[in-house]
C-alpha cells in the first residue's frame, strides 16, 4: 500500500456532529424490539445454507492508519445472494405468508432488496413482482428474473418505481414487502431490520473479547443502520462511536439530523452507490436514527474503484475480499477521517481504536464490479 494515510485525496464531503445524539436502549427497544430481533435470528438460523459471514480483520489498513483493529463484516458470502439484503427481505416474506395461501408479493428495488425478496418467494412457492428504476442494470434484473420474479422498469428513479409498485400492488392485491415505511406501513419494514440485526448477533460472537470503539453504517433509506444500532444495543456490552456514511449526492439521513425532521431532498446525479441513491430516510429507521447516531459523513465516489482494488489485491489485508461498491463507503470515510487530523480527534480515532466497517455486498452487479476493478 502506497502511504494512504498521506494520500489527502481520500476526503470527505459533509461532516456534522448530531446535537441531538442520546443513545437510548429503552427508545431503541420501543421500535425494534429484543423479541424481533431473537425472532428473527431463531427463524434465518435455521433455513438451509446459513452460517455467519466471515468478520475480517483489514489489519494491513489498520497497521497503515496507526489503528488497533479494523474489523470488515464480509456479506458476499450471505447465503448465494451476496449481500446483507437476504436477511431483511427474505425474512419479511416468509413472515408475511405464514398462514396465507398462494399470495403474490411484490417490491421496488434497487437491486439487493429485490433479489432478497425474489429468493425468499422462490423458497416458499409464491409469485413475485419486482419494479425498478430506468437506473438499475439489467444484469441486476436478470438475477432477480433468475429467482422467478416478474420484473417491471419503470421511467425514473427509485421513488417512481416504488409509486409504480404501490399503484400496482393495490389494483392487484399483491402483497408489497418493501425496506421503506410510510405512514400505515411499518410492520415489513420492522421486519425486514429484525433479519438485518442477525449481522450483529453473528459479530457480537464473533468479537470475543474485543470491544469496537467505533462503527460506520452505510445509509440509503436507512434500514441496515438502524437495524445495526439496534443490535449494538441488543448484543454489545459497550456503546460504539456510531457514524452514519452517506454518497455526498444522497445525503437524506445527514440533511434529516441536521434538520431534526425527514427531509425529501432531490438528487441531482445518481452515485455509483445506486443501493445507497436514496432521497429520504424511511420512517421506522428515523425513529431510531435520529437520536442514537452520533455522527453523519458523506462521500465522493472518487474513491470506490480503489477501494474495490484495494479490497481484491490483498492491500487492506491478508486476504483478497469481493466487495461491491456499497461495500466501500466505510473504508473511504474512515480513511479520509484519518487523513484529517481535526476529523480524527473528533471521532477519537486512535492507536487503540477497534473500528467495525460493514462490508454490506460482494460483486452483485458482475459488469459494474468488473468494470470498477478494471478501472
Amino acid at each position: 500500500m502506497n502511504n494512504i494515510s498521506d494520500d489527502k485525496s481520500w476526503k470527505y464531503s459533509d461532516f456534522i456532529e448530531n446535537s441531538n445524539y442520546n443513545f437510548d436502549k429503552n427508545q431503541i427497544f420501543s421500535v425494534l424490539s429484543k423479541n424481533e430481533m431473537n425472532d428473527a435470528f431463531n427463524m434465518i438460523s435455521r433455513w438451509d445454507g446459513y452460517s455467519p459471514t466471515p468478520l475480517e480483520n483489514l489489519n494491513h489498513l489498520a497497521s497503515e492508519l496507526q489503528l488497533k483493529n479494523i474489523f470488515y463484516k464480509d456479506e458476499s458470502k450471505r447465503f448465494n445472494l451476496k449481500s446483507f439484503k437476504a436477511l431483511g427481505g427474505a425474512y419479511a416474506v416468509e413472515k408475511v405468508s405464514q398462514n396465507k395461501k398462494n399470495i403474490t408479493v411484490s417490491t421496488a428495488t434497487a437491486g439487493n432488496h429485490g433479489r432478497s425478496v425474489a429468493w425468499g418467494a422462490k423458497r416458499l412457492g409464491l409469485k413475485c413482482k419486482i419494479f425498478i428504476s430506468e437506473f438499475v442494470s439489467e444484469s441486476r434484473a436478470e438475477a432477480m428474473r433468475g429467482f422467478g420474479a416478474e420484473v417491471f422498469r419503470v421511467k425514473g428513479n427509485y421513488d417512481n418505481s416504488l409509486q409504480e409498485c404501490i399503484k400496482q400492488s393495490k389494483l392487484n392485491g399483491w402483497q408489497i414487502v418493501q425496506d421503506v415505511a410510510w405512514e400505515g406501513y411499518e410492520i415489513v419494514p420492522k421486519l425486514t431490520m429484525a433479519g438485518y440485526s442477525v449481522m450483529m448477533k453473528e459479530i457480537s460472537d464473533q468479537l470475543k473479547e474485543n470491544k469496537i470503539t467505533h462503527i460506520f453504517l452505510q445509509a440509503g433509506v436507512g434500514g441496515m443502520a438502524a437495524a445495526m444500532i439496534a443490535g449494538c444495543a441488543r448484543y454489545l456490552n459497550n456503546i460504539p462511536n456510531i457514524i452514519i456514511v452517506e454518497p455526498e449526492s444522497a445525503d437524506c439521513v445527514l440533511k434529516a439530523v441536521q434538520n431534526n425532521t425527514i427531509v425529501k431532498i432531490n438528487i441531482e446525479k445518481e452515485s455509483l452507490m445506486g443501493g445507497m441513491s436514496c432521497g429520504e430516510v424511511s420512517l421506522i429507521p428515523w425513529k431510531i436514527i435520529n437520536t442514537n447516531s452520533k455522527y453523519c459523513i458523506t462521500v465522493p465516489d472518487d474513491k470506490i474503484a480503489d477501494t474495490i482494488k484495494s479490497l481484491a489485491n490483498c492491500s487492506f489485508s491478508n486476504k483478497k475480499l469481493v466487495g461491491g461498491e456499497c461495500a466501500t463507503p466505510g473504508i473511504i470515510s474512515l480513511i479520509a477521517s484519518c487523513n484529517n487530523s481535526k476529523l480524527k480527534d473528533i471521532l477519537n480515532l486512535n492507536k487503540d481504536s477497534q473500528v467495525l466497517l460493514l462490508g454490506c455486498e460482494g460483486d452483485v452487479d458482475e459488469d459494474l464490479y468488473n468494470k470498477l476493478l478494471n478501472i
